[in-house]
Parts: structure tokens; sequence; C-alpha cells
């Protein structure tokens, strides 16, 4: 049964152009004047915006990111980690006033239809999300998560998505003994999705058999904040890539997304480039595939949601919830030293530190909040 809705009847969304991502477009457009049986409208209170959310557009087409919020012919809405707010509710057991965490369009509203709900969360079932990976359309209940504190909501949205995504980097590697590897290295090694890889490599080091040196590759303007940050055994600018040690068995770990970094260490490292895993894309206008006579292994693209879903099967979700908790505690310590956050709310200042990002003209020691 369908039932007027309250509070407002215009969304406005912040879209970008597919083809020309520094395009961006303020548009409007009118919320259902009724929630159907089981639908939820929540309100995007704030959200995180990082170089991850660059590698969602850039990857967009392939991985099938612009599905999520659907927008005009031409346009897309790029993903944020954000926590909302429910407005108005017709389904039972998702209550007005309840904030969730989660993954949300670049709007001032949600209006979502609530499957598979629980304790701590619920999955948006729409049906365009239907074939989407799971791990994206679930909807954290902050009154029941235990990673949840309000004053630290900063760094769960700047951080927790990226961090999920390091977690799971590093039991891929470690599950895989490092491909035979004794040397990681990182591109891109001052992109907070790479720290918190080379955190918990450090960190998890000792208590594996598989012993092994991380090494960081990063600009010339970066060196000196990743050295300082002491997660790499070894940090080297791109420019210092041939001070590589090419006779040692290495596995690579490209955040950077730049062909011609990836092909010249390829080039370098030759056949002892024993795996070549693909991440982000932080340098999203250099992207592009590499010759067919590059040496090595092909490239893989590492999905972060399947090596989830592996690990869901193997351990359980509260199994999978405790291992990330324990090691998300230990990383937000780490960063609380050295992390500087900066909140901005409006358009003006979404546009602008969208079009900073978009250009990598970021400081890494910042974390951006933004609200619409």
């Amino acid at each position: 049964m369908e039932r007027p809705m309250s509070n407002t009847n215009v969304n406005t969304h912040f879209w970008v152009d597919r083809s020309d991502y520094a395009q961006t477009h303020i548009k409007t457009t009118e919320l259902p004047q009724a929630l159907s049986d089981g639908q939820v409208l929540l309100k995007v209170d704030r959200f995180a915006f990082t170089a991850n959310n660059i590698t969602y557009a850039a990857v967009g087409d392939m991985i099938g990111y612009w599905k999520f919020f659907p927008a005009e012919e031409g346009l897309g809405t790029i993903p944020v980690w954000g926590f909302a707010d429910v407005v108005d509710s017709n389904c039972e057991g998702v209550e007005v006033g309840e904030r969730f965490y989660g993954y949300y369009p670049m709007s001032s509203y949600l209006l979502a239809e609530p499957g598979k709900i629980g304790k701590q969360s619920f999955t948006d079932v729409m049906a365009h999300r239907l074939e989407l990976p799971i791990i994206y359309n679930q909807y954290i209940r902050c009154s029941s998560d235990p990673s949840y504190k309000q004053e630290a909501e900063a760094l769960q949205m700047v951080l927790r998505p990226l961090f999920t995504t390091s977690f799971l980097l590093d039991d891929f590697f470690a599950d895989e003994n490092f491909f035979g590897a004794n040397t990681v290295v990182l591109t891109s090694a001052s992109s907070k999705t790479a720290l918190g890889m080379a955190f918990l490599l450090k960190n998890n080091r000792e208590g594996r058999e598989q012993d092994y040196k991380i090494v960081g590759l990063t600009s010339e303007h970066n060196k000196a904040f990743v050295e300082g940050l002491g997660c790499y055994d070894q940090v080297l600018t791109y420019d210092q890539l041939s001070q590589l040690d090419a006779s040692q068995p290495t596995a690579s770990v490209d955040f950077a997304g730049n062909g011609q970094l990836l092909a010249d260490l390829h080039r370098h490292l030759g056949e002892q480039l024993k795996y070549s895993c693909l991440v982000g894309v932080s340098h999203w206008d250099q992207r592009g595939g590499m010759s067919e006579d590059v040496p090595g292994p092909q490239p893989q693209m590492f999905f972060a949601p399947s090596q989830a879903e592996k690990r869901l099967g193997d351990w359980g979700a509260e199994g999978f919830q405790q291992r990330l908790h324990t090691q998300w505690v230990g990383f937000t310590g780490f960063v609380s030293d050295w992390m500087d956050i900066e909140e901005n709310a409006g358009q003006a200042a979404v546009e602008s530190i969208y079009q900073k990002m978009l250009s990598g003209d970021v400081n890494p020691s910042k974390g951006y909040i933004l609200s619409l």
C-alpha cells in the first residue's frame, strides 16, 4: 500500500559526464509522492570523497559502478561511502530516525527497498541492484555496529571502505603464499588503500611463514611523507624504479593505474615478477593497457567483493566482521596520529574537492568529508 511521503519532493544530484569526468552537473529530480510498500527514504547526511571514488568512475563500465544509482543518459552518479538517516519509512523493521552507514549516491536522498532486514543491517533489493555485489548493497545500522563510534564517523567514512579492500588484499596475498615472492611492491604508495595494505603486511609479517620486503613507489612530492609513516621497508620515487632489486622474486600491487609505469615495472623485473595485481587507478588520466610484448605475468584485476564472499563462506559473517574489526582498531590508532579531516558542505564545496581529487591535487594526509 502506498502512503504519502513527508519532508520533501526534490532530490538534488551531483552527476558527472561519463565521457569527460571533469564536466559535472547539479541536477534535481522529483521524488515519488508516496512510498510503496517496503520502501524507505534516507537523507544522505555526509560522505567521504577519496581517490577510490575516482576509481569507481574510471572502471565504472567494466565493473558496473554506474549501475548502482542510475542517472540521465550520458551522465553518471559516482558512489560514495557515508551516513544517512531514515526520514520516511513504509517498511516494517526500519524506523524513521535510524542512522545507517553504507554506499550512497552523491545526492541528497536515497530511495531504498530494504530486504534481509536484521539486527545489524539491511540489503537494498531495488530491482536494478539485485545483480550487483551484495557488499555494496548492505546498509549497517549504527545502533548495532560494534565498530561504530559517533566521534569517529569521519574516519569510518574516509577509511573503512578503503581499509576493507586493504584487509582483503593482505588476506588474498597471504592465502596465496605471496605467489612465491619475497618482495611486495605497491605503487601509489601514499594512497590510503596502499597504506592500509602496507600497514597490514608489516603488522602481520611476524606471524607468517613467508617473509617478505615491502617496497612503496610514490612521487617525489610524497616520498618524505610515505617514509615517515614507517609502513614500508623501502620507499622509491617513480624515477628510482631502476633501483628496485630485479634479482628477487617479486609481486606487484598497482594502485596507480598508470599503464606506462606498470609496463616499466614489468620490463624491469622480467621473469622475477611472479604476480601483477591491479587495484586502483589513482592516475586515472594515464590509465591504459600494456602492449602484449611486455614480459611477466598478465596483470590480474583484484575484485574485493570476490575475496570477501570467499571469506564470508570460510569464516561466516560474524567471524569476518570480528577479524576486520580487530585490524581496523589498530589501523585507526595509526592514522589518528597524522590524518587531518577536512569537512565541506554545499554544491560549490563538493565541486571544488571533486576537481582537486580528479586532478590528483590533494594532500595524502588529508581526508575529505562532504555534504550537498
